[in-house]
């Protein structure tokens, strides 16, 4: 369903420094566009040069292997923004994009993207920056597949998710609870392995499922499980 006029990209996070009037003219050039959950936003290979906005609701970004196997690449959630490599490369779509929940997304034409990063030096800076973030992880993820197992790579997604925590924190709750399909895509392994981790990981109270909760219970104890075998 197309939505216009009520619409903002004011929780961008990406146009946070532009004044009222900058965002408005920006605003002027988007098409905006509500999906439901599920539905896929853009296709991998596709052609169109859009960058895609998310003002409200979720959505992941996926590749599929040869033998149909999805992979979780990223998900991005309110304020979040996709589709920019095509638009600054002119090469086709590099993976799918599907919406998790209902989302309303602005599309905004390759031209004027690139016009307001010629116009505002500082919203380029923060496109490199979040293209920098996308190469990294995409480096450590190459370096977890050539150096872990797959239960070290399931230990790792959970630390990734744990996100940054001082260290005299114990622990860590992560909420909603993981989906072992979706560690499996991430991790590239299978559903059945990540049961597995996470219920050795139970058995050893690492991990304590509460509710819609996943308490790691020794978060330090799971980094050590992950250092030990990739030499950090």
């Amino acid at each position: 369903m197309a939505e216009t006029g009520a619409e903002t990209l004011a929780g961008i996070k990406l146009f946070s420094g532009l004044t009222k009037s900058e965002l408005a003219e920006l605003e002027k050039h988007c098409r905006w566009r509500r999906y439901a959950p599920h539905q896929q936003i853009i296709d991998k290979d596709s052609e169109t040069r859009d960058v895609f906005f998310v003002l409200s609701g979720k959505v992941r970004i996926v590749n599929y292997s040869f033998s149909g196997r999805g992979i979780i690449l990223d998900e991005l959630p309110e304020g979040g923004y996709f589709g920019e490599l095509s638009a600054i490369d002119g090469a086709p779509r590099s993976a799918r994009v599907i919406a998790l929940s209902e989302s309303l997304i602005a599309a905004l034409p390759q031209q004027h993207f690139l016009k307001f990063l010629e116009q505002f030096p500082k919203l380029a800076l923060e496109v490199m920056i979040h293209l920098t973030g996308i190469v990294r992880v995409a480096t450590q993820r190459i370096m977890d597949l050539s150096t872990l197992g797959a239960n070290n790579r399931v230990h790792a997604d959970l630390l990734r998710m744990a996100g940054e925590v001082d260290d005299e924190v114990e622990e860590v709750v992560i909420e909603p609870i993981p989906i072992h399909n979706d560690i499996a895509s991430r991790v590239s392994t299978t559903r059945e392995t990540v049961a597995r981790v996470m219920n050795d990981l139970a058995r050893q109270g690492i991990v304590k499922k509460s509710g819609n909760k996943l308490i790691i219970k020794n978060i330090e104890r799971l980094r050590d499980m992950v250092e030990e075998v990739s030499g950090a």
